[in-house]
């Protein structure tokens, strides 16, 4: 597959991605206004940070390293697939591992909530173990169908699994709200369960069909995708479990800095059930573009960085078209998070209070809702720059260079624990987003300095993509000037009108923000127009 085709599908996953997270984020945006009407806060604060945390945490260490690792361009070839494979099935038992575990630890050695507010604790633990193991029966699947390009396939197989989870918790929320725990464990149960089913009915029908002979799939049968040694070669490609095992010491570090506030709420008890309930929706609310816009870029960009570039090798020892390539998607990519992170930023600081005071009435916009969302507004620029250098990063470090960051993630989880256990009794759930800001800047600079060094021989420079035109940024002063003389004036306890009024002043000042983007970043225009909006890149194909 050459390089412009990989280009265009990674581009066409992350359109892809993109339209699913946003509907991913819509639903559960809608499902926490809903249920918010009908449960407690607390019960909310012990589902979305303390059972979720456990959820994710399994997951991720479970299949995180196997994922970059396999994904990687020398794990490729049709050869080593069945190698590949066996390796992906690990998962599995090292799910169930993770599971016993981190069960233990939050059954017995973490507070257990009031079982009158927030009953069946106990169940709910396992069940939601029970689930993150279960998604796992799906990862070889998965990493096959990423490899493969097969976009629609997740599309649709999220799509149906969240739509089947929405749909119960619902259900039970109305005519079970006694069930308490039990409401969120069957949902969970009936994502993964769903998901794991779509993608086993697809290469069911995939396998063996006119469609895979297109494609030149590497497996023939259903039996393919099961773990089984040929004839000749090692049971696993020991170069690519070698790199799993420097992702998996990688992984456990960066789990902690992502989720890194929920493991202080979880373990430290700095917040009560109820204020980890409402900073966890604020917390949602701020980042639903982060998460449907930033990460699925962040997924499929590594995904052609990886393929581009050998991994390990500096840009003279490389194909001049392909590092050249790599060079302007990064600037571009650079230069659309930048601009969407700061539009967000402005915006957010003066629409924080009326957008929770829509979403969830007083019981969010008063007290430190507000504040905490429009600090959250701030940090989403940065979770913008660093998802995109750390992309690249990552798809172009030798093991060796991995291993070594390893030990700057290490210094990192370190000082951000630190940080978010003073912060917190300092400023309450804000010190988190400060906590997270500060260790956000400190993986941006590491990142800069190797993509400087990386293309510091060349005449490429994609760093040029995280300086906005002046004109753009006097329009972002200036209407980050207005629409806080907006707020201070019409919102929000003036009635609809005055809302209306000061939603009318933002939407005008936005438009000129984009029509400065559209006269000054014709670069970023033309690449946004060809790779990342399929209707567009289609036609210019």
């Amino acid at each position: 597959m050459s390089t412009q085709d990989i280009l265009k599908n990674a581009s066409t996953l992350a359109s892809y991605n993109v339209v699913l997270q946003v509907m991913f984020r819509v639903l559960t945006f809608l499902l926490n206004a809903f249920t918010l009407r009908f449960v407690s806060k607390e019960l909310i604060g012990v589902v979305n940070v303390r059972l979720t945390l456990l959820y994710s945490t399994l997951v991720f260490l479970s299949r995180e390293a196997f994922r970059r690792a396999c994904l990687s361009a020398e794990s490729g070839t049709s050869r080593s697939w069945r190698q590949v494979i066996n390796l992906l099935w690990l998962t599995v038992p090292l799910g169930v591992l993770w599971a016993t575990l981190l069960g233990c630890v939050w059954l017995w050695l973490l507070e257990v909530p009031d079982p009158q507010t927030v009953p069946h604790y106990g169940p709910a633990v396992v069940l939601f173990a029970l689930s993150g193991v279960q998604e796992l029966l799906a990862e070889p699947l998965w990493v096959l169908a990423q490899a493969h390009m097969l976009v629609q396939l997740k599309v649709i197989a999220e799509s149906l699994a969240m739509i089947a989870k929405c749909s119960v918790t619902v259900v039970l929320v109305v005519f079970a709200p006694d069930w308490g725990l039990y409401i969120f464990s069957a949902g969970q149960l009936v994502y993964t369960g769903f998901l794991v089913l779509c993608y086993v009915l697809y290469f069911i029908r995939f396998l063996g069909s006119k469609e895979a002979a297109k494609k030149t799939f590497p497996l023939q049968h259903i039996r393919d995708l099961l773990p089984s040694k040929a004839d000749g070669e090692p049971l696993v490609d020991w170069t690519v479990a070698r790199l799993t095992w420097s992702f998996f010491k990688q992984s456990f570090l960066k789990q902690i800095l992502t989720e890194g506030e929920r493991y202080v709420m979880t373990f430290l008890n700095v917040l009560s059930f109820g204020d980890q309930g409402i900073y966890d929706i604020v917390n949602n609310l701020g980042s639903m573009v982060a998460r449907f816009i930033f990460l699925p870029i962040e997924e499929s960009f590594y995904i052609f960085f990886a393929k581009v570039l050998e991994r390990g090798r500096d840009v003279e020892s490389q194909k001049k078209e392909d590092v050249a390539i790599a060079a302007e998607v990064l600037e571009c990519l650079l230069k659309l998070v930048l601009v969407i992170g700061l539009i967000i930023s402005v915006f957010g600081y003066a629409y924080s209070h009326l957008a929770l005071d829509l979403y969830g009435g007083a019981l969010l916009s008063s007290g430190s809702g507000p504040g905490l969302l429009r600090c959250y507004s701030c940090y989403v620029l940065l979770l913008a720059v660093n998802g995109v250098t750390e992309c690249f990063v990552f798809a172009a470090m030798s093991q060796q260079e991995v291993d070594k960051y390893n030990l700057v993630m290490l210094a990192l989880s370190v000082s951000f624990l630190l940080l978010s256990y003073m912060l917190t009794w300092w400023a309450g759930g804000i010190g988190f987003i400060l906590a997270n800001c500060l260790n956000m800047a400190l993986r941006i600079s590491h990142s800069l300095l190797y993509i400087h060094r990386y293309f510091q021989s060349s005449q490429w420079k994609p760093l040029r993509g995280l300086l906005p035109s002046p004109l753009l940024l006097v329009v972002l002063i200036i209407s980050a000037g207005v629409t806080a003389g907006s707020e201070a004036v019409f919102c929000c306890d003036g009635g609809w009108l005055f809302r209306m009024v000061h939603i009318g002043v933002g939407g005008v000042c936005l438009l000129f923000v984009l029509l400065a983007v559209l006269l000054t970043e014709t670069q970023l225009m033309q690449f946004v127009r060809t790779q990342l909006l399929p209707r567009y890149r289609k036609k210019h194909t």
